[in-house]
Parts: structure tokens; sequence; C-alpha cells
């Protein structure tokens, strides 16, 4: 299968970039600011190296969307697609703090059929198959499964969480803050967190990996009004994202509408 295959590569693939970033992140490394404010550094564009010359040896015929490549429109025409985050959490990465993450994802047709998420600071890799299941570590994993005497635990964007946009859930919820979405979606897929959400746009690569995880997790993953996602899209944002345990994703729902 196209997916196990794609797994077989991608794995060793996201280890030698995280190695990678890990001996930028001893040095003093400058940084950039791109146009939308977000940040890129040295590491980020080695790692997009690294992860395509791999993938692209290996699958010269799949197309490849990333953050930090010029976007290739005729991407748009290709049934295989890899979509690509070098580093979710850039400014966690460059401020030391681990809760940063390379996410890889092999779309086919706009549906992820394997995905890679890999924090190098916790040395916690996680990857999906399509139809086969979810792994951290290579041990299988799923989400929480909630007791209704639990508070459930939800994980915050650090940026939306200082901006008080998270204030009104700590009444019924605990609230971690957590860096990386990417890193979020793996933590709630391996049933170390309930749930995570954000309601403002996201980019493709910033979550397509972590929706397959979450999927074959058992886990609840779509876009703020309940809609599946589909991606290789000519526009690469996405309208918000809630993953979440089944069994609270019916309450969460009601809270975030409230």
């Amino acid at each position: 299968m196209i997916a196990n295959a794609a797994i077989d590569v991608l794995l060793p693939a996201m280890k030698l970039a995280g190695e990678a970033i890990l001996q930028l992140q001893e040095k003093k490394m400058s940084f950039m600011i791109k146009v939308n404010k977000d940040i890129v550094t040295a590491a980020d564009l080695r790692a997009n190296e690294i992860l395509n010359l791999q993938l692209h040896n290996a699958f010269p015929e799949f197309a490849w969307l990333s953050e930090e490549c010029v976007d290739n429109k005729s991407r748009l025409q290709c049934d295989y697609v890899w979509i690509v985050d070098p580093i979710d959490g850039t400014r966690e990465y460059a401020a030391n703090i681990p809760e940063y993450a390379i996410s890889v994802a092999l779309v086919e047709k706009g549906i992820p059929i394997a995905a890679a998420i890999y924090n190098p600071a916790t040395d916690q890799l996680f990857h999906a198959i399509k139809g086969e299941g979810a792994w951290l570590n290579n041990t299988k994993i799923v989400c929480h499964t909630k007791t209704t005497q639990e508070r459930a635990v939800l994980l915050a964007s650090r940026s939306e969480y200082k901006r008080g946009e998270w204030k009104r859930f700590e009444r019924d919820y605990d609230v971690k803050q957590v860096g990386s979405i990417a890193y979020k979606l793996g933590l709630v897929a391996a049933g170390q967190a309930d749930a995570t959400f954000s309601l403002k746009p996201k980019n493709e690569w910033d979550i397509a990996a972590g929706v397959l995880l979450v999927e074959e997790a058992k886990g609840t993953v779509t876009n703020k009004l309940r809609e599946k996602f589909l991606f290789n899209c000519e526009n690469t944002l996405v309208n918000g994202i809630v993953a979440v345990a089944p069994a609270l994703a019916d309450q969460l729902f009601e809270s975030i509408s409230c």
C-alpha cells in the first residue's frame, strides 16, 4: 500500500530533520519576520530541505505543499501531495520551549492517508496510517475516554490564551497552554488531553497530519462548523479546527457556541 510505503520513508526522514534542527538550536540563530508576522529560522529551511530531498527521492511523482516553499499550483492536478510544516511552533523553537513539531501528511485526493508529527525536543514521534491506527513511538494510541467525574483538559494556544480568549473556558475545564497546534493534536490523539481547538483560520500544513492522527486514534476532528476537512485546496486556509475525544464532543461544541 502507498500509505505504508510512505511511512517507511517518512519516519526516518522526520528523525533526520529533527536531529538537524536540534543541532542548529544549539547555535545562536538569526530569524526573519515574514509578511504575515510569523518568523522563519535557518532550522525551518533546513528541515524543509531534508524532508523534500528524502521524500522526493522516494516518491518523485508526488506534489509538494510546504509552509516554507513557494506554492506550485500544479499540485491541484495531483492525486498525491505531501503537506509539510518543517517546524510548527517556530517561536517556541526559537525560545527553546519544547513545544514545537515537524508535521508532514501525505494526502490522496484531498484525504490524509499517512502522517507523522515529531517533537525532537521530547523525542515523541507520532504517526498514523489511514484505516490502520495511530502510534506514539510505535505504541498504539487512542483518544482519552473521559469519565463524568473528571474535569476535561483542554490544550490552548499560548498566544490565544495571553489575549484572554480562553478565560471563559476555565470555569468548566482545565486549560493548559501548549505551543504548536500540530503537537497539541498529537497529544490529544495520544490521550494526554481531551481536546484542543482554534477558531481562527489555520493553514493546511498546520493541521493535515494531526487530523489523521486524531481520526485514527478514534477522536473527532472538524472545522469550527463541524465540517470534515478536505486538503490540497487552492486556498490553503481552513475554517478553524476542533479536535476532541468523542465523549466530550457535544459538550465542547456547546461551550464554544456560547
